[in-house]
């Protein structure tokens, strides 16, 4: 009996090293894949040939060791690689790809460091539900968790921040794994996923083993068991490296609303008499064009609040879009189509909503979809699915349909009450230098058709998003609802390279624009001209604001009217300074800053401002 145990026993110690054996050295699979020793083909070069094939454009990065091979590999095939001053900005410049272009947008960066200065931006990217790639470097794999430079466990960082998370190990894994990854960044609700790419990976075999540092000659048993592993393990690293696979994207797939439920829809807006839509960004994903949600739109003819990036979707001055007064619009309405649109801080919570009202909410992701239901509102219909194709298969359904007009142009009137009141205010004197929202009345009325707005700030972003008028459908980038600073320099970087010929115009206010004025100098070097406006009240206003009169101090808050336009001169742009400027001599200095940048110079304008109570009552937690 024992004997059998033992034997038992035997066999199960047997398999577990075979197993262990086969995953680590790869033995089996090495009998029929060979590794090819003399190659000088290198694991960058998969995962560049991978990016472009997924359609690839442009790859932001900050340099290091780790991952130079893919950096230059992708440019060989004709792949942009943008480097920025800091790893945060290359993410946020991917994301802003994603979002203009509907493709999965591209950053790598180097390990340790470089990937922990890039969590704000991945963090950003899953709440904005951006389809984003971030490829990081690692140290190798036979020396993670021995202390090599840089070494991390970076996958418990970003496993509770991306859809997908996976380390490589072998060679011949990268295609696949990259293909996997760029699906599921794209399938369901977009985001962001993270693939961890060691050292060993993306140079060549001769390189790899030269490193290592092998002794030639054995001098005991040991020594010869180590040299044996050593060789059976980076054999299998390389075995198979070059076989040819398919690098071709993986389909995508979206939630779409179900026919019954479109029709459910159709019947409660057919009867509506008030319905009113408030369109979020996430209806601006792929698969329905922009162009043709705004269609849509028009053909429904419902007032309109847009959101995120679905501002500009319906121009510049469509009746439809209502920007005014959305609290007394939703006490009314008798029909609420939440498309895209969460009920969180923004909608506070929920409260909002009328209880009388009958509410469609369509949203892809089913937290978003049911979030604060269960304290202050309910949904009529709650559809789990693609906001924009849902809005398209809506109007379908309702040919004929007319949303009576005097409701439209009620809202539109309390629209053009509140505009007026904020003109007067716009005239208002203030305690020093200029009205920031006279400021910004001059700025929208020189803005481009084409312009793109990138919102980067408290305060002063916050007047901006009530006064300037984006142009057009995906004109307008502001960082969501995690509400992070800095996201500008990077945006503004994705969006000229997205769209070379629009007029890129960053949005500061002075607190946040410390966060990347140094992307100046990446505006330079890559030629990339785009016009930063700055907000200069020499505060972090919007803190300050509540901090005073509650706690009676301004610690912390305080910051100097300094020449920010000089910073921008010292980095390659050209810079102007606004005071006490006329509102004509406002537009000139305007129209030389747009000269400046069409002939190829970033430009930044650093416009002191001062304090007005426009925004008095705003939420800056």
């Amino acid at each position: 009996m024992y004997l059998i145990l033992f034997v038992i026993f035997l066999i199960i110690l047997l398999v577990c090293g075979l197993i262990f054996i086969e995953n680590n050295l790869g033995i089996f699979y090495q009998l029929s894949h060979k590794a090819d020793k003399k190659s000088h083909q290198n694991g960058g070069e998969l995962v560049a040939q991978v990016l472009h094939s997924h359609g690839v454009k442009f790859l932001f990065t900050l340099c290091g060791g780790h991952i130079s091979p893919v950096n230059v590999a992708a440019e060989k095939l004709g792949i942009r690689v943008v480097d920025t001053r800091h790893e945060v900005t290359a993410v946020f410049a991917a994301d802003a790809v994603a979002r203009l272009s509907g493709q999965i947008g591209v950053a790598i960066v180097t390990a340790g460091p470089g990937l922990t200065n890039t969590i704000t931006a991945i963090k950003n990217a899953q709440m904005a539900e951006s389809p984003v790639l971030l490829m990081g470097g690692a140290a190798a794999t036979l020396l993670k968790g021995r202390g090599a430079l840089q070494d991390i466990d970076q996958m418990v960082l970003f496993k509770p921040l991306c859809k997908f998370c996976a380390t490589i190990r072998r060679v011949r894994d990268i295609v696949p794994t990259l293909r996997e990854a760029i699906a599921a960044a794209q399938s369901g609700v977009p985001g962001p996923v993270f693939v961890e790419l060691p050292i060993d990976l993306l140079y060549r075999y001769e390189l790899v083993v030269k490193e290592l540092g092998m002794p030639s000659k054995s001098k005991s048993i040991v020594t010869t068991v180590i040299k044996w592993y050593l060789n059976k393990y980076i054999d299998n690293m390389f075995a198979g490296a070059w076989d040819k696979r398919d690098i071709t994207p993986l389909p995508v797939t979206q939630p779409m609303a179900q026919p019954s439920q479109i029709q459910t829809a159709i019947q409660l807006v057919s009867q509506a008499k008030k319905p009113v839509i408030l369109l979020g960004s996430q209806a601006t994903l792929p698969p329905t064009p922009a162009d043709q949600l705004r269609k849509s739109l028009e053909a429904l003819g419902i007032p309109c609040f847009l959101g995120g990036m679905a501002r500009g979707m319906l121009g510049r001055d469509s009746p439809l879009h209502i920007r005014q007064k959305r609290s007394d619009a939703l006490k009314e309405a008798d029909v609420v189509i939440l498309a895209g649109t969460v009920c969180d801080f923004r909608l506070s919570y929920g409260r909002v909503l009328s209880k009388k009202s009958k509410i469609i909410c369509v949203n892809r992701n089913v937290e978003q979809l049911t979030k604060n239901t269960d304290v202050f509102w309910k949904a009529t219909l709650s559809i789990q699915g693609d906001p924009g194709s849902f809005i398209v298969a809506l109007q379908s359904g309702l040919v004929g349909f007319h949303c009576d007009p005097e409701w439209g142009k009620l809202l539109k009137g309390r629209d053009q009450e509140r505009e007026t009141a904020n003109n007067k205010k716009a005239e208002e004197p203030v305690n020093k230098y200029l009205n920031p929202l006279k400021l910004l009345h001059e700025l929208d009325d020189v803005l481009d058709d084409n312009s793109i707005l990138v919102a980067d700030g408290g305060d002063f972003v916050g007047s901006a998003a009530y006064i300037l008028r984006p142009r057009g459908p995906l004109c307008w980038l502001d960082p969501g609802a995690f509400g992070t600073l800095g996201v500008g320099g990077g945006f503004a970087l994705g969006a000229k390279l997205c769209r070379p010929d629009a007029e890129v115009v960053i949005i500061y206010g002075d607190g946040s624009l410390g966060y990347s004025v140094a992307e100046f100098d990446t505006f330079t070097r890559h030629k990339l001209p785009v016009i930063a406006v700055v907000g200069n009240d020499a505060c972090w206003t919007q803190i300050c604001r509540e901090q005073v009169p509650i706690l009676g101090s301004d610690v912390a808050c305080m910051l100097s009217f300094l020449d920010y336009q000089t910073v921008a001169e010292g980095y390659g742009g050209t810079g102007y300074k606004l005071t006490n400027e006329t509102p004509e001599q406002i537009v000139e200095v305007f129209k030389k800053a747009k000269a400046d940048c069409k002939a190829g110079k970033p430009t930044l304008v650093n416009c002191l401002i001062g304090k007005t109570n426009f925004r008095d009552g705003s939420i800056s937690v």
